[in-house]
């Protein structure tokens, strides 16, 4: 197969009056960087790793080559402070990467760059491992109907086999911030960037061959935080990151 193309439509359940105009993001031909991190508000070691992964709102390759989440788990929740944030999927999916890489078990904080586990040092300032300079073709996502629906484009490069896509959407959070009543942060004010707020997964079936369509499907946010961007990526049957996607959304004030 030469080529194909992929084609979703989601809908959002915020209604935001900013929208002037439709939305277009498009990612380049070149691998880029899906930076997840699986943190908790009841977790002490966690709050520097969220402090690393805010500051990449600064990161001169944010939305271009960098697209960071951070995923809150749910299994510190009975320990002492429920993380409104967290979600049993971002906990499943922490277990399925576990499953993948043979990791003896879940931990937090724990970084994963494209499907790789990444144990850094906080204090070496080492670089986001480099996505290489392999070409997967582009992902479009086209956000219209006042950010109530995204539609998603993806042409891979020439030579791409065919096989089982997944189109997965996460909506994220800014400048979010919990003032911690008990567990290990008791006593803390945390500050969150870049939190996912929803996470929303469709297989897309094939199309004669000749393109991969998704049914349209409903992606809320699980908290009242209005969303401040949206990251949407492509992966294979086996897991792998494909393509990603996303940037800012405009942002309403709160009703």
């Amino acid at each position: 197969m030469k080529w194909a193309i992929v084609m979703s439509v989601i809908f959002f359940s915020t209604d935001n009056p900013l929208w002037a105009q439709d939305l277009v993001f498009k990612s380049s031909s070149a691998t880029v960087s899906l930076v997840e991190l699986y943190s908790s508000e009841g977790c002490s070691s966690c709050p520097p790793a969220e402090a690393w992964t805010n500051n990449l709102r600064n990161a001169p390759g944010l939305w271009k080559d960098i697209f960071p989440i951070a995923f809150h788990v749910d299994y510190w929740d009975g320990l002492g402070w429920p993380d409104r944030f967290a979600r049993p999927e971002y906990t499943q999916r922490q277990r399925d990467y576990a499953a993948l890489l043979g990791q003896d078990s879940v931990y937090t904080p724990e970084f994963i760059v494209n499907g790789h586990e990444w144990r850094r040092n906080w204090l070496d300032g080492q670089n986001i491992p480099s996505a290489g300079a392999q070409k997967d073709g582009t992902l479009t996502l086209t956000i219209t109907g006042k950010g109530k629906k995204l539609m998603a484009l993806y042409v891979p490069e020439a030579g791409t086999p065919a096989e089982a896509l997944m189109l997965h959407v996460v909506l994220l959070g800014f400048n979010l911030v919990t003032d911690v009543q008990a567990g290990e942060n008791n006593g803390s004010r945390l500050e969150h960037d870049f939190v996912a707020l929803g996470l929303s997964s469709t297989p897309l079936s094939s199309n004669a061959g000749k393109s991969f369509q998704s049914e349209t499907v409903e992606l809320k946010s699980f908290t009242e935080d209005l969303p401040g961007a949206v990251v949407a990526w492509v992966s294979g049957n086996d897991g792998a990151i494909l393509q990603v996607a996303g940037g800012w959304l405009p942002v309403a004030e709160k009703k």
